[in-house]
């Protein structure tokens, strides 16, 4: 073997060498979170009944929920690391948190650069207006404005969806999305339905009412790219919950509805 070949050789052991240090060392969020007896969620606190901020100033909602059973299935103690939609990704894949339990929809552009569990709850998004107000297409919302909080899965879709001539107003979190459409500073709304219904109890004078269906979208766990020993855990954690019983106790809970049959 001449000396350029061992050279070659060399230097592909090395690198395969160094690759799977590189897995091997990705692969320490499950066990640094035994050891630590520590794990950190993001989560919402600006979602109702998702997450939000009680009377009590602590946070609560069924993501909250859901972040204290997967911390007492792996006897660690839980932190809360408060988030909103465009910096649940951004949290996870700068080791802010552990996971992301936070409305998160399952997309193909989010697959690319975080990993997600089996879906934990329902959710679905709408557009919501004044009951005098016709809505009845898509194509409708020419001309017309409509808010939605920048990131979100909602504003995803009106991106692809809205016709041209559609102003669409972004927001940074959910409750300037909302204030801004009871303050009539836009015509409609595309939220999450059950945001959707907090904002008409509050505010009954609004007269707001469903308008049409944007996307079903179950909430799933974020998951870093790399650390399939935390996602299997995980996924183990939210099957063992669904066979209990335990999904539907906490969607009836926030939601007045089971969970139903959610997808993996």
């Amino acid at each position: 073997m001449s000396l350029t070949k061992r050279q070659i050789l060399s230097a592909a052991l090395g690198l395969a060498m160094a690759a799977s240090a590189g897995l091997a060392q990705a692969q320490t969020a499950l066990a640094d979170i035994q050891k630590n007896k520590l794990i950190k969620v993001a989560v919402p606190t600006d979602y109702p009944p998702y997450g939000f901020v009680g009377v009590d100033m602590a946070p609560q909602g069924l993501d909250i929920d859901m972040a204290r059973l997967i911390a007492d299935k792996l006897g660690v103690k839980l932190e809360l690391v408060p988030v909103s939609s465009p910096n649940r990704i951004p949290y996870l894949q700068s080791k802010k948190a552990d996971l992301v339990i936070s409305t998160l929809g399952k997309n193909p552009e989010r697959e690319k650069v975080i990993n997600f569990t089996a879906a934990y709850s329902p959710f679905f998004q709408g557009i919501f207006g004044p009951k005098g107000s016709k809505l009845t297409s898509l194509a409708e919302l020419a001309g017309k404005s409509v808010g939605a909080t920048r990131g979100a899965i909602e504003d995803q879709e009106l991106t692809k969806l809205a016709p041209a001539g559609t102003e669409i107003k972004r927001f940074e979190d959910n409750n300037a999305t909302v204030a801004a459409f009871v303050a009539h500073q836009t015509q409609f709304i595309a939220t999450g339905v059950s945001v959707a219904e907090v904002m008409m109890q509050r505010n009954p004078a609004l007269g707001a009412e469903f308008k049409l269906l944007l996307k079903e979208s179950p909430n799933h766990i974020g998951v870093a790219k790399g650390e399939d020993a935390l996602l299997a855990k995980v996924n183990e954690i939210i099957a063992q919950a669904k066979a209990a019983g335990e999904l539907d106790k906490l969607s009836q809970k926030w939601l007045k509805r089971p969970a139903g049959n959610l997808p993996q």
